[in-house]
This record gives structure tokens, sequence and C-alpha cells, in this order.
């Protein structure tokens, strides 16, 4: 599968609909709905084309093509811009704000990294966006893409390096 793409969910801007090929699934996304200008912290989900670049698992496997990490206790991912590891995979120590990949609900038991900001990195142009599962009554995101559980294991096979989610507007 080479192209994921979401739109906003009529008359709900914080939820989306993911069309995965003939697929259509709801989606949950950033709180503050589908951005143009993305900013750290502004709790929306950047509009664009991002690459599916890799993904951590909590010890649940399903086959996929993208390379994936098993969650530890230790990895963070940094979401302080003036850091010199922001947006980027980091371990424990760490003294500047940032989140914990090993969470205490399931929203990570798979979570993809998108290319939002990562190869071509910008301080303060948003961090952590991730397409991983979603909440119960798909509530909002910090500005992620997520679906649920069994969506997320639906998709996972088909998905690989190639395949790019366009995140669109209205």
């Amino acid at each position: 599968m080479n192209t994921l793409v979401v739109r906003p969910k009529p008359g709900h801007p914080q939820q989306g609909i993911l069309q995965a090929g003939p697929l259509r699934l709801s989606a949950a996304l950033g709180r503050s709905g589908i951005v143009t200008r993305k900013r750290e912290g502004d709790g929306g989900t950047p509009r664009g084309q991002m690459r599916l670049l890799s993904g951590f698992h909590r010890g649940k496997t399903v086959a996929t093509s993208l390379p994936m990490r098993r969650i530890t206790a230790n990895l963070l991912w940094c979401d302080a811009p003036a850091h010199p590891a922001y947006n980027r995979l980091v371990r424990l120590p760490l003294a500047v704000s940032h989140e914990r990949l090993l969470r205490q609900d399931d929203l990570y038991d798979f979570c993809l990294v998108m290319d939002w900001n990562v190869n071509r990195r910008q301080r303060g142009c948003g961090s952590a966006i991730f397409f991983h599962q979603a909440r119960p009554g798909y509530r909002p995101t910090e500005g992620c893409v997520a679906v649920a559980p069994r969506d997320m294991r639906r998709l996972l096979p088909h998905l690989s390096r190639r395949t790019v989610m366009k995140v669109m507007g209205l």
C-alpha cells in the first residue's frame, strides 16, 4: 500500500476518515484539527505528505515491511525545540521536555514515525507526529493520526517505507 489519505470527518474536525485503497477507516486527529502551519504544542495534525519511516511496538508483533523497534522504558522522543535532539529518538536520562514511548495506555502498542519535521527538521515546527492507535471514541490526539487497534493490525502488513500518508484539508 503506497498511499494513505486522511481527510477531516465532516462536522468533526478532530476526527478523520483514513482511506487505504478501498478501505475507509475512522481516525482521530489533533485537538486543533488539521493545520497548515504546524507549530510545537499547537495540537494540530499537519497538512501535507509524510512518508512512514519506521515504528515501535510494545512486544506485540505483526508482519510489516517497516523497520520496527521494541519499546523499552528508557526510550523517549525529544520535543524541546532548543535541544540538539529535537524531534529525535533519545534515551533516559533527558532533562528537557520529551514524550515517553512506553505509555501506561495502549496508544503506542504500535506507533509509526511519520516524516514530519524529521528528515528536514526545523525547530519549533512540530515533533512526535506519529501514526498510532486511537483512544476509545476517537478522542483527539496531540497532532498525530490514530486508528482503532484492530485497524492498525489490519494495515501494518501492507505498509512499508514507500507508504506516504497524505493529510488533506477541507
